[in-house]
């Protein structure tokens, strides 16, 4: 585990402490728990930037199979 010296302003110190009695943990598990919830939520961000594609081209959100299956049901209307 790596040490980090991090500025915090007063009232982040105040509200830390009061959350960590509340919770019966450390200010540095809390200050950890935030790091990795923020971390989860970019990786989420980045990951739902991959789909963008779609959303952006002006189509409503569709399950991936349904659009392949109406895809494919074209095919069996052949003249």
């Amino acid at each position: 585990m790596m040490r980090a010296l991090v500025d915090l302003r007063d009232e982040q110190v105040s509200i830390l402490d009061a959350m960590a009695r509340e919770g019966g943990t450390s200010r540095a598990a809390l200050v950890r728990e935030a790091i990795d919830e923020w971390l989860n939520a970019r990786r989420k961000e980045r990951l739902m930037a991959q789909f963008g594609g779609w959303a952006d081209a002006g189509r409503p959100y569709e399950d991936g199979l349904a659009y392949q299956m109406a895809m494919r049901a074209e095919w069996d209307h052949r003249p």
